[in-house]
C-alpha cells in the first residue's frame, strides 16, 4: 500500500496521522493527496462510504491553505448536515498546529451563530447546499476567492434534488479553483457536470475489492429479532474489557438499545443525528476516556469518528449495503491491530448476508452464541483471578481484622463462600440472562423463482425443465412447482440450486431485468 511520508506530506501532517493512529494510507489517499498537492488537474474520485475520501482532500488543501488569507479558502460540499458536521470535525482533527479556521454551515443551526463564525473569518466552510445558498443570497458568503471547491457523496446530492443547487453555487466560484468530485457511484448527470463545470480532471477510481479489512475478525450469529439484546448482553459479558461500537439501523433504535444496557448497568451511551453537537463532542470524550465502552450509533452518526483499539464493532442490524458493512468494520483492526465483527442476522437476513460476503469479497464465518453457563464459568475465572491479585498484593490490614474475627466463629470456606455470595450474587446468577430460542437459516429450504416468459413465447413445463437443466446442471427432481401463466412464469427450486440459478441469471449492465428472479423480489421498472 505504501506509506504516507511517500505521498509528500509535511512533517506536521505525518505527526498529527500518528497521534491518530493511521499507519498507511487508504487506495484513495494513495491516488488523491500526491494530485492534490501538484497543484494541477481537478479530480474525479469514485470511492465507496469508508474509503478515506475525507483525509485524502482534506490533508492535501491544509497543507496548501494559506493562513494569513482573509477570504474562505475552500468550500466542501455535503449532502446533509450530519456529513457536515463530521467531515468539519475531521478536517479540523487533521490541522495540527496550523491556525485555520473551518467551520459547518448547514440548515436547523442558528442563523446567528452561522453569521457571527463567518464575520469573524473562516478559511473552510463545510455546508449543505441549501443553507449555502442562504448565504450567498444575504451576501454573507463570498466564493470568489476560493481555491478549493469539494463535492462529497455528489450521487446522494443527486439523489436528495440537490444538482440545480449544486449548479448554482458552482457558478458562483472563483473560475481558478480546483474542484474535486467525490462520488460512489458515477450516473449521467454526475459526470455532466464534471464535463460542464470542471477543468481538465483525472479520473480515479477505487473498487469494491479495495475495501476489505483484512485484520478483522468477522463473524455472524443467527438470532431472532426479539433476542438481539440477550445475544449482544452474553458477547459483552464474555470479553474481559469489552470497547465497541454496536451499530443500529434507526435513531429510535439507538436510543432503545442504549437505554436498555444502561438499565442493566452497563457503561453505555447513544449518538445519532438528533444530538447537539456540543453533546456529541462530550459523549466521544467520554468514550475515548473508557469512561462509556459501549457506544450505539447511526451510521452517518458514526462518521468521523476518532476511536481506535476498540475490540469490537457489532452490527446489531444489518448494514443496508456492502460499503456500510466494510466502512462499520474498518473500525476495528486498525493501527495494525485485530479486531472483532459481529453481525446479528435473522433467518430472512441470510440472503443478503450472502450478497454482502460476495461483493465485500470477505469472509464471514458462523459461530455460536456462548450459553449462559459458559458465561457465569468465564465470570468464575475472572473474579478468582483478581481475588487472587489482591492476595498477592497483600490486603489492607483493616480487612485483615476483619477477617480473623469472622475466622475465630466460622469455618473459613463458610466465610469466604459468603463473601463471594454478597459480592458478587447479582452478577453470578443465571436467572440475570433470558434463555435465547435457537433459530437456524433453512439453506435446504425452497426458494420461489420468477421466470419473465410464458405461453405467449411458447414456453411449457417440459421446456422450462429443459432449459433450468442445460444453464445450470439441475437435475429433473430438484425442479418443482412449475406454473405457467400467459405471460409470465414460477418455479420452486432447492435453496442452494436456486442461488446457482440466480447467478447465473444477474441482472444485466444496461439494467434490465434478468431472465429469472426472485419471486418475491421481482418489481415493476
Amino acid at each position: 500500500m505504501g506509506s504516507f511520508e511517500a505521498l509528500g506530506l509535511s512533517e506536521e501532517a505525518l505527526k498529527v496521522l500518528k497521534r491518530k493512529g493511521y499507519e498507511e494510507p487508504t487506495p484513495i489517499q494513495v491516488k488523491t493527496i500526491p494530485l492534490i498537492l501538484a497543484n494541477e488537474k481537478d479530480i474525479v474520485g469514485q470511492a465507496q462510504t469508508g474509503t478515506g475520501k475525507t483525509a485524502a482532500f482534506g490533508l492535501p488543501i491544509i497543507e496548501l491553505l494559506n493562513e494569513n488569507s482573509k477570504n474562505v479558502q475552500a468550500l466542501v460540499l455535503t449532502p446533509t448536515r450530519e456529513l457536515a458536521v463530521q467531515v468539519a470535525e475531521e478536517i479540523n482533527s487533521l490541522k495540527g498546529k496550523k491556525k485555520l479556521s473551518i467551520i459547518p454551515i448547514y440548515g436547523g443551526q442558528s442563523m446567528e451563530k452561522q453569521l457571527g463564525s463567518l464575520k469573524k473569518g473562516v478559511d473552510v466552510v463545510v455546508g449543505t447546499p441549501g443553507r449555502i445558498i442562504d448565504h450567498l443570497s444575504r451576501r454573507t458568503l463570498k466564493l470568489e476567492a476560493i481555491s478549493y471547491l469539494v463535492l462529497d457523496e455528489a450521487d446522494e446530492m443527486l439523489n436528495m434534488g440537490f444538482i440545480e443547487d449544486v449548479k448554482r453555487i458552482m457558478k458562483d466560484t472563483n473560475p481558478y479553483k480546483r474542484t474535486m468530485l467525490f462520488s460512489a457511484t458515477m450516473p449521467k448527470e454526475i459526470m455532466r457536470i464534471a464535463e460542464k463545470y470542471m477543468g481538465e480532471y483525472e479520473l480515479l477510481e477505487i473498487h469494491k475489492g479495495d475495501l476489505t479489512v483484512s485484520l478483522t475478525d468477522q463473524i455472524y450469529f443467527e438470532v431472532s429479532q426479539g433476542d438481539k439484546f440477550e445475544a449482544l448482553c452474553r458477547i459483552v459479558d464474555m470479553e474481559e474489557a469489552f470497547y465497541g461500537l454496536i451499530f443500529c439501523r434507526t435513531k429510535i433504535d439507538v436510543d432503545a438499545v442504549a437505554n436498555h444496557l444502561i438499565d442493566r448497568g452497563y457503561d453505555a451511551d447513544a449518538l445519532h443525528g438528533d444530538i447537539s453537537q456540543s453533546q456529541r463532542e462530550k459523549i466521544l470524550n467520554k468514550f475515548k476516556k473508557r469512561q462509556v465502552t459501549i457506544l450505539v450509533a447511526t451510521d452517518v452518526a458514526a462518521r468521523g469518528i476518532d476511536v481506535h483499539d476498540l475490540t469490537h464493532v457489532i452490527n446489531y442490524a444489518l448494514p443496508q449495503d456492502p460499503e456500510s458493512y466494510v466502512h462499520r468494520i474498518g473500525r476495528t483492526g486498525r493501527a495494525g491491530k485485530e479486531g472483532t465483527a459481529i453481525t446479528f442476522i435473522t433467518p430472512e437476513e441470510y440472503r443478503k448476508l450472502q450478497y454482502i460476503k460476495k461483493s465485500a469479497k470477505t469472509d464471514i464465518r458462523k459461530a455460536i452464541l456462548p450459553k449462559v453457563r459458559d458465561i457465569i464459568n468465564t465470570k468464575k475465572q475472572r473474579i478468582k483471578t483478581e481475588l487472587e491479585d489482591i492476595v498477592k498484593a497483600q490486603p489492607q490490614g483493616q480487612y485483615l481484622e476483619m477477617s480473623r474475627e469472622l475466622l475465630t466463629d466460622h469455618e473459613a470456606e463458610e466465610v469466604l463462600a459468603a463473601l463471594l455470595q454478597y459480592a458478587f450474587h447479582e452478577e453470578l446468577d443465571e436467572k440475570h440472562y433470558t434463555e435465547i430460542e435457537d433459530v437456524a437459516v433453512d439453506t435446504k429450504g425452497k426458494t420461489r423463482l420468477f421466470v419473465a416468459r410464458g405461453k405467449k413465447d411458447g414456453l411449457t413445463p417440459g421446456k422450462l425443465v429443459e432449459f433450468i437443466k442445460n444453464k445450470c446442471n439441475i437435475k429433473d427432481d430438484k425442479i418443482k412447482g412449475i406454473q405457467i401463466l400467459e405471460k409470465f412464469s414460477f418455479v420452486t427450486l432447492p435453496f442452494q440450486e436456486a442461488e446457482m440459478l440466480l447467478e447465473h441469471f444477474k441482472r444485466n449492465k444496461k439494467g434490465r431485468w434478468p431472465l429469472i428472479t426472485m419471486a418475491k423480489e421481482r418489481r415493476k421498472k
